[in-house]
């Protein structure tokens, strides 16, 4: 069989998975291809606001038989990554009918390629429900004639995967953990790059009949040895209590109460923890042109992705702008913690942004002056710098510009200012304030986050949570009715006059 282009014109994808977390990934890679894509949702209306204009969106579900063979015309290559880890009742259930409609499909609407994620394991050991499931639904996609890549994978390793959470969750809230045997199986983690590399240059390899391929990334570790790696990269120490006997249903019970996973998850997935997920057929690296990166740069890349698309969001856009101060005082995104407020006020965003650009120094917080002067001595007498830098300028702001314990890290004349902390903080913090312009004025969006160290991290957000109201509040109100003071005084007969 020739191989295949994401951009050859003839060259139909259809793509399955496209709301998950890997297809989400790889939507967006085949997508900067050029691909001519195709994307099968039970919820078109939920993925269109996420593709291209170029990409086409389709109904469809697995269980739904009538509503493949119209998705899958014209195909050349399908990419199945659905399963039913979320479904109550029988997932296997649930997983060997979906694949058996869509392997019928598939065959009769003439595809030439089906990819498909699965999950490593041993064949020859009795596996989890969930790992015979994700290896029985290869099988029966294979059993349709239409050439198969099946990749068989560990654990994927990416900002906003369900591992990386659930490690992150265990070492960032528990310092130290009794942890049970699974603890100590061996794991080839994968990075998410890796992954989406090998799914994409699957399109273009000779494939004259189904092959499976196991792959992973360059070390295989345990799954103690990744929580040590996760805390190493977060300047963190973790310590573990092994305990002999902690059943999987004890042990999903107890990731339900410190991660973000409930029980039904963590217990198919502790299932499949249980066993080890290496990869002991080494053809991928010989089939593929991809060096897969080791566990530590993975996570440090998890990390520093999940830096940037923060640093991308703009939480003032989900803040409420009807004109009254909002709070979201202590809302969890991601690992990051927020106190968003909004108001409104009659002037444009260039006289609005004026008492922001002042803050700090001689012109002060606009409220509690007195408590942020007693937090620069509390710095101080940890080592920290205190108050005592005050600012450079008393109006100009610059990027490096240092405004008391704080130092600037964007701005944006006249739109936004974000100041990143530098006192001594169980985290790293961040105060940003953003003006848009609105029909009648402009709104003044303000907001402090957080990213915890650790639970001594989170102990000292919630600490000082109370004081948040009367601080910020009453920052946002004094900025807003500043820039109203200065707009008034713009416009005021005496001003009009003197000009």
């Amino acid at each position: 069989m020739p191989c295949l282009s994401a951009a050859d014109e003839s060259g139909l994808i259809l793509l399955t998975g496209a709301t998950g977390y890997v297809g989400g990934r790889l939507l967006q890679v085949l997508e900067a291809r050029g691909a001519r894509l195709r994307c099968l949702a039970r919820r078109p209306e939920v993925l269109r606001e996420r593709v291209a204009e170029t990409s086409e969106v389709v109904y469809g579900d697995v269980l739904e038989p009538e509503t493949l063979l119209p998705a899958l015309r014209g195909v050349k290559v399908a990419y199945y990554l659905i399963h039913s880890m979320g479904e109550a009742g029988s997932f296997e259930k649930h997983d060997r009918r979906a694949a058996e409609h869509f392997a019928e499909a598939a065959r009769e609407a003439g595809v030439e390629r089906i990819i498909y994620l699965g999950g490593l394991g041993n064949e020859a050991e009795v596996l989890s429900p969930h790992l015979r499931s994700r290896q029985e639904v290869g099988r029966i996609l294979r059993s349709s004639g239409v050439p198969v890549i099946e990749f068989r994978a560990s654990i994927v390793i990416g900002s906003g995967s369900l591992s990386f959470e659930m490690i992150r969750a265990l070492v960032e809230r528990l310092p130290v953990m009794v942890t049970p045997r699974w603890v100590m199986r061996a794991a080839q983690p994968i990075a998410i790059e890796d992954l989406i590399a090998y799914l994409t240059e699957a399109l273009e390899i000779p494939l004259p009949e189904s092959r499976i391929f196991e792959i992973g990334g360059a070390d295989q570790v345990s799954y103690a040895d990744i929580m040590r790696v996760y805390a190493r990269c977060r300047g963190m120490r973790v310590r573990m209590i092994p305990v002999p006997v902690l059943t999987p249903y004890l042990s999903s019970l107890w990731l339900g109460l410190v991660t973000p996973l409930y029980a039904r998850i963590g217990r198919k997935l502790i299932e499949s923890i249980v066993h080890s997920t290496v990869v002991q057929d080494e053809r991928a690296r010989e089939s593929f042109s991809i060096e897969p990166m080791g566990i530590e740069v993975a996570m440090q890349r998890a990390l520093s992705n999940e830096e940037r698309e923060f640093a991308e969001t703009r939480w003032s856009d989900a803040v409420s702008s009807s004109g009254r101060v909002r709070s979201w005082s202590g809302v969890r995104f991601g690992n990051r913690l927020v106190d968003a407020r909004s108001t409104k006020v009659s002037c444009p965003p260039e006289v609005a942004f004026k008492p922001i650009q002042r803050i700090g120094g001689e012109t002060g917080w606009y409220a509690c002056n007195w408590l942020w002067h007693l937090r620069g001595w509390l710095d101080l007498l940890v080592g920290g710098i205190g108050v005592r830098r005050g600012r450079a300028h008393p109006v100009q702001l610059r990027v490096g510009d240092t405004v008391d314990f704080w130092r600037v890290e964007a701005f944006e004349p006249d739109r936004r200012l974000r100041l990143a902390a530098e006192m001594k903080l169980p985290g790293r913090a961040w105060l940003e304030f953003e003006v848009k312009e609105d029909a009648h004025g402009s709104i003044i969006s303000q907001t402090a986050m957080f990213d915890p160290v650790g639970l001594w991290g989170r102990l000292y957000w919630y600490a000082v949570c109370p004081l948040h109201y009367f601080v910020f509040a009453g920052m946002l109100k004094n900025i807003a009715r500043d820039a109203e003071r200065v707009q008034a005084e713009k416009t005021s007969p005496e001003s009009a006059v003197s000009r």
